[in-house]
């Protein structure tokens, strides 16, 4: 049994509208460190499926997604049947349940995600700090995305500041606005939430 299941379900938004997106995703998932537990693969249509152990990597590969702007993702919390299969695809198990049942609410969330586990309780409130976090990096505005990659890869204000071609105070300013701080903030709390979230079915 997995110390911790995570299984992504995620179906492209207005998939008739728009081009194919799941290889250009796929493809930038085949480098995720440490690999996941099952690999990221096409399921169906223009959904892909995946699994991983890690709650910390589960919430930052969820934010990337957001970040795309093009994914209804369902998470699914729990076991999942063992010995593990060699596809994604022939993964069984409650938590792979969860994630079709939570990619389906995600259709209609309003921040495109949706969260299912075990304890319910835990998991609305996971699911609720993610959706918050989601709305705020989703109406990060492009000049604000260039401040916060800057940051976040361990440039200091000046030095991003200079590669930028504005002020300290600009990309001060940039930072404020795109919710830097209080994505910082929030990403350990979400991240105990969701281990915890896991947590009952494992006891």
């Amino acid at each position: 049994m997995l110390p911790v299941a995570i299984v992504f379900t995620v179906d492209q938004q207005r998939s008739r509208r728009d081009q194919d997106r799941v290889p250009i995703t796929l493809d930038r998932l085949s480098w995720l460190d440490p690999a996941p537990t099952l690999a990221f693969e096409r399921t169906a249509g223009d959904e892909f499926q995946g699994v991983l152990e890690a709650p910390d990597q589960a919430v930052d590969l969820l934010l990337v997604l957001v970040r795309e702007g093009w994914w209804s993702i369902g998470v699914g919390l729990g076991d999942i049947d063992t010995p593990l299969p060699t596809s994604t695809r022939a993964g069984r198990g409650p938590a792979y349940l969860r994630a079709r049942d939570a990619v389906e609410r995600a259709k209609r969330a309003p921040a495109g995600l949706a969260l299912h586990g075990p304890q319910p309780e835990l998991a609305e409130e996971a699911e609720a700090l993610l959706s918050l976090l989601a709305l705020l990096i989703g109406r990060r505005s492009p000049a604000g995305w260039q401040a916060v990659d800057l940051v976040s890869a361990g440039s200091t204000l000046s030095e991003a500041a200079d590669t930028l071609q504005v002020s300290r105070q600009a990309v001060s300013q940039r930072l404020i606005s795109a919710g830097w701080d209080a994505e910082r903030l929030a990403r350990d709390p979400a991240v105990r939430l969701l281990a915890r979230a896991d947590s009952e079915e494992r006891a």
